[in-house]
């Protein structure tokens, strides 16, 4: 088993994880590895934004942009970390996405940027490509990446644990010093074997946790690993049980939930019930079809429920030449037999964003020394208690490229491979039975759907952790007893980070944007 050895690691090829890695290898990092789990390179959740990214639109200012972050948190965004990403941000846009990656934004007949509007914005200032943007930006900036000698991408390489002293440590004086990153334990995917890839700093860009809800939007690969990886170092996490649940994806019987980006709302789609009734009025009255997510969520939840509906509806009608603006939702829907823009789309709410996470400070160092966050792993406060719709790109844009600042100007070094023990697992037995994995993925992602889903009270959350705590005591010891592979590594990480989201839900007796507890009410009573 091999040893890597690394001036910076950085665990995960998403828009944070490449902005990171590119800036440092601008600003004299030597040695950068970049691992992916994923086969593909360009595989990730930014791969799957639709809509778009924000910037500063024709007829807006930072002030107003922080304003609209700050009301989408529900007061609970950090307003600095507004700042940051509102002042810094667009020209990062500029700079790194428009004129040195060439992400071919789309542009007005008359040559300019095209800006659009989602809800809760209050001004058009979402740039888009067609409604595969991330797809756009991550292919540019794999190509960008490509172009630096000292920047090492590694596919199909697993992280299985972080290297931390003094867990790790081969000293045993070590005790007495703070929790410090010194890399990570990889899976080689196609060998089986578990090399040390030790490096001066480590930066965790892994993405979010859908997976372990029943609907998401999420692809496979968002698993909750960074977070559990963090949590079992010891790092600080926070906000986790701020999921936000995107209102909008395709109801397919038994199928994924395809993402119908909130950009349809922006150029005029409107909601409607089964029989043809306007609802969103009656729960919004300010906002409309155009309300923060939370909002639209649970307003079209409410209405399934109280009526007993499948879905709601998503009128594209009065959308001009919906094929060319949204393509990839035109044939999806085509595929299916939905007669877009004719006929409406039939939408439910899934799990979309985790706007907690591992806590970072303006710079994406975490609690633990060497260790960075940056992306939806990461909780910088930007999101608060509702994440505003098309700054999850810009904030992994920002945060990236402020960590590989950051880490270019303190220039950790990696410690001596020998003060690094080799990976050991319990055993080397059986192949983890795929039937099993997916059964235990099963309950995991219903127990969140029913009990951790839009609507919480404390039976449910408290059922939902005595389940997830016996299921994680099992899948622990399926764990020791298989060989590791990929995929028993993503379930020991979703039922970790299941739990750690079920346990703060369960702490928070008050509802706030994302965090809905039906019987807030009630305790808030109790409490007089």
């Amino acid at each position: 088993m091999r040893a890597v050895s690394a001036d910076v690691l950085v665990i995960g090829a998403g828009i944070a994880g490449l902005c990171c890695a590119l800036r440092l290898a601008r600003d004299g990092a030597r040695e950068i590895v970049v691992i992916t789990r994923e086969g593909d390179p360009q595989e990730s959740t930014t791969r799957y934004a639709q809509g778009g990214i924000a910037s500063l639109g024709p007829d807006d200012s930072v002030e107003l942009f922080v304003g609209d972050i700050l009301r989408a948190g529900a007061g609970l965004s950090l307003r600095r970390a507004a700042e940051i990403v509102a002042r810094e941000g667009p020209a990062l846009v500029q700079r790194l996405l428009i004129d040195q990656a060439a992400v071919p934004f789309d542009h007005t007949p008359e040559g300019y940027l095209d800006y659009t509007q989602e809800g809760a914005h209050s001004v058009p200032r979402i740039l888009h490509v067609g409604d595969r943007t991330g797809a756009a930006i991550v292919q540019a900036l794999h190509a960008l990446l490509e172009k630096f000698p000292n920047v090492e991408l590694v596919a199909s390489a697993t992280a299985v644990d972080l290297i931390t002293f003094p867990h790790h440590a081969r000293d045993p004086l070590a005790v007495y010093e703070p929790i410090t990153c010194h890399g990570a334990y990889v899976l080689d995917q196609g060998t089986g074997e578990v090399h040390r890839y030790i490096a001066g700093a480590t930066v965790l860009a892994t993405g979010g946790l859908g997976r372990i809800y029943r609907y998401t939007t999420n692809p496979p690969g968002a698993r909750g690993d960074g977070l559990a990886m963090a949590h079992r170092a010891g790092a600080r996490l926070i906000n986790l049980h701020y999921i936000q649940f995107h209102p909008t994806t395709l109801a397919v019987p038994d199928g994924e939930n395809f993402l119908i980006s909130e950009a349809v709302r922006g150029e005029g789609g409107r909601l409607l019930t089964p029989d043809g009734r306007r609802f969103m009025a009656e729960y919004a009255p300010k906002w409309g079809d155009l309300a923060p997510r939370d909002v639209v969520a649970r307003a079209i939840h409410r209405e399934m429920t109280l009526h007993g509906y499948p879905h709601v509806l998503l009128d594209v009608s009065g959308i001009k030449d919906f094929a060319h603006r949204f393509p990839t939702i035109y044939r999806k829907c085509r595929e299916l037999g939905i007669d877009v823009p004719e006929t409406p789309i039939p939408v439910v709410p899934a799990a979309h964003y985790s706007c907690g996470g591992v806590w970072t400070d303006e710079w994406g160092r975490t609690t633990i020394r060497n260790l960075y966050a940056v992306g939806e792993v990461a909780c910088t406060g930007l999101h608060g208690a509702n994440r505003l719709a098309s700054t999850s790109l810009l904030e992994g844009l920002v945060f990236g490229d402020r960590a590989g600042r950051d880490i270019a100007k303190l220039g950790p070094k990696p410690v001596r491979e020998r003060e690094v023990p080799p990976w050991e697992h319990p055993t080397d037995g059986a192949p983890a039975d795929p039937a099993l994995i997916h059964r235990d993925w099963r309950s995991i992602q219903y127990t969140m759907w029913y009990y951790v889903g839009l609507s919480r009270d404390a039976h449910r959350l408290s059922r939902a952790i005595r389940d997830l705590r016996h299921l994680w005591e099992d899948i622990v010891e399926f764990y020791r007893r298989a060989r590791l592979a990929d995929e028993l590594l993503g379930l020991r990480n979703g039922v970790q980070a299941a739990l750690v989201v079920a346990e703060a839900a369960w702490q928070d007796r008050t509802s706030r944007g994302a965090h809905f507890r039906e019987d807030a009410r009630r305790i808030s009573r109790s409490q007089d």
